[in-house]
């Protein structure tokens, strides 16, 4: 008997574990470091005692309302017109991501995305069917007179504008590039003029070490252009699944429909709420901050020392170093050899919306985050070993035994 086929978004293939060694060294996740973890006890008695009426029912579609109003004080404190009516709760930023394409994407509309963009986004978007419209970015962040050039080329052959533009313009994932103010502007005014959305995924805005900050897309927003995705998974615990989306009440309004699961989990969005109305973020976010800081600096240096021949940028926040390698080296090769000997990283090939396009592949992404500066010595040295056995032309190793689950 055969049976049906499958949707067109279904994986050609399962998705299986990746075998690593028993003691594998993690670069490849944008993990939380364990030790910033807090500790959520009296919050979680808190919301089964005194809220369970409120906590173990269905949730307010829209999302707890103290936590929208809180999530509505706390981007205002950073620049951002918003009031609790514009926010909506979701699970995770990702699960934002989602909901605003089912609200914007039809089949064969064309979004924008940056060379190399975020690998996890890439297969949300395609599953909408879509056509990517890559721009380059660099020291400044997306690159918008190319994209103000690209866009008036399809205007020139009568082709539809793109629905929206995607970008991490705060530690970018993966590059770790800030897009300055004057990109910011420009892009926003070219989105303006031209009718076109932006989506603005912001995990990271909060985990800078160093600089000033620079105003978010959404402080800079016209009017209800911009949707922007936070979320609480790197500044408290991701493993809550709590995100959000900022942008206008009809949007809200429109996007609830969208949402299947009812409403987001009331239990944890009141531990959440009560973490933060406790005043604890603050000084949690400076640990995190502090943390994820030594992090950074101790792979600098392990790859500074350990693998001289990369060149990257140091960021100045956020989960990850952008590792270049020289031209001729292949980035999958290196990352391939890297697990065999016990450190995974993820090759910058992953990255790509259109791998195909003939873009370099001699790039890796690391994060600092999750691993200990003991395993980032370790890992950065692994590393190191499979780039030198990839230049040297030695033969593969063997794959790993005694794999774990990722």
């Amino acid at each position: 008997m055969s049976l049906p086929s499958l949707a067109r978004r279904a994986p050609a293939r399962p998705l299986g574990a990746a075998p690593t060694r028993p003691d594998n060294i993690a670069f490849d996740s944008g993990h939380a470091f364990p030790g910033v973890l807090p500790d959520l006890t009296a919050e979680a008695t808190r919301a089964l005692t005194e809220f369970r009426s409120e906590t173990l029912q269905y949730a307010p579609r829209p999302g707890l309302t103290p936590l929208r109003e809180w999530i509505a004080k706390y981007l205002r404190a950073d620049g951002t017109k918003v009031a609790p009516g514009d926010i909506l709760v979701t699970n995770g930023a990702k699960h934002a991501i989602e909901l605003i394409c089912k609200l914007l994407l039809d089949e064969g509309d064309t979004i924008v995305v940056t060379v190399p963009t975020y690998f996890t986004a890439i297969p949300i978007f395609r599953s909408f069917g879509v056509r990517f419209l890559e721009v380059a970015q660099d020291a400044d962040g997306l690159d918008v007179e190319q994209l103000e050039a690209l866009i008036a080329e399809r205007e020139r052959k009568g082709e539809r504008l793109p629905k929206f533009i995607y970008n991490v313009p705060d530690f970018h994932n993966p590059t770790g590039v800030t897009m300055s103010l004057p990109r910011r502007q420009a892009l926003v005014e070219l989105a303006a003029r031209k009718g076109i959305y932006i989506l603005e995924d912001s995990p990271y805005r909060k985990v800078r070490f160093e600089g000033a900050d620079v105003p978010s897309v959404k402080a800079l927003d016209p009017g209800g252009l911009v949707f922007q995705c936070g979320t609480f998974s790197k500044l408290m615990a991701p493993g809550l699944r709590v995100g959000w989306v900022a942008t206008t009440p009809d949007m809200v309004g429109r996007l609830i429909q969208l949402k299947a699961d009812g409403g987001s989990c009331p239990l944890t969005q009141r531990i959440i709420f009560e973490f933060c109305r406790s005043g604890r973020l603050e000084a949690h976010t400076s640990r995190i901050q502090e943390t994820y800081r030594r992090n950074r600096d101790h792979m600098v240096a392990a790859l500074r020392r350990d693998l001289p021949a990369a060149t990257f940028a140091v960021p100045e926040g956020g989960y990850y170093i952008w590792v270049t390698l020289p031209e001729d080296v292949d980035g999958d090769e290196v990352t391939t050899r890297a697990a065999a000997g016990g450190a995974t990283v993820i090759p910058g090939s992953k990255f790509l919306a259109l791998p195909e396009a003939g873009h370099p592949r001699n790039t890796v992404r690391v994060a600092f985050s999750h691993a200990t500066p003991e395993e980032i010595d370790e890992g950065i040295r692994r590393l190191a070993a499979a780039f030198d056995a990839v230049v040297s032309g030695a033969p593969a190793l063997a794959t790993p035994t005694g794999s774990q689950t990722r």
